[in-house]
């Protein structure tokens, strides 16, 4: 049975790397695993990004689109890493996936933006808050810099989430190890991480 679980939380808050952590690990185990990163597929989707309100949402809607084209040709797991600010986002991708999960990656928008400081430009701007905030103060743009999850948009949690990692204070490795669990009661896998 093919599964997804949608890594989700604010910029910074660590979802991306313990994405990766655990598509590695499911890997190993045996689990023929396909991750999906939306900073890598938004520029498959718009070449010439504007980073508008609209393209956001069909950003959004294509990579569930793809995802669950994955899902259909029976990739056994599926792994989301993308944001998605708002819950119609994330409940779009659940409609089309039956055997679908969230992975909240939660942690302080503080905390969140401690870490994006401290990170280098790579597939999204660096210093993405900081700019934010100077924009929301100052007025200034900054060319290529879309609307900010937790500065210029807020991030709706999902009470419903099925699993929810606290990454203020975990390692990444501690943190795939909570999402490991939980998927050991998921039904479809097996105690060594493989899906039936």
């Amino acid at each position: 049975m093919p599964a997804t679980l949608w890594f989700t939380g604010l910029p910074g808050s660590g979802k991306s790397a313990l994405a990766r952590a655990v598509a590695q690990y499911l890997q190993l185990a045996g689990t023929e695993t396909a991750l999906l990163e939306l900073d890598d597929r938004r520029k498959a989707y718009f070449p010439k990004p504007t980073y508008s309100e609209a393209e956001r949402e069909k950003a959004y809607r294509l990579f569930a689109d793809e995802a669950a084209g994955l899902y259909r040709q029976g990739k056994k797991l599926v792994i989301m890493d993308a944001s998605a600010p708002r819950l119609a986002m994330r409940a779009y991708a659940r409609s089309l996936m039956p055997h679908f999960a969230e992975v909240h990656v939660h942690c302080s928008l503080a905390t969140a933006m401690a870490r994006e400081a401290a990170r280098p430009e790579g597939k999204v701007m660096a210093g993405l808050y900081a700019k934010a905030m100077m924009r929301k103060a100052t007025g200034r743009d900054f060319p290529g810099l879309g609307q900010v999850i937790g500065v210029d948009v807020p991030f709706e949690e999902d009470p419903a989430a099925e699993c929810v990692v606290d990454a203020e204070d975990l390692s990444i490795e501690a943190g795939r190890d909570v999402v490991l669990a939980f998927l050991r009661h998921w039904p479809g896998l097996d105690a060594a991480g493989r899906l039936g």
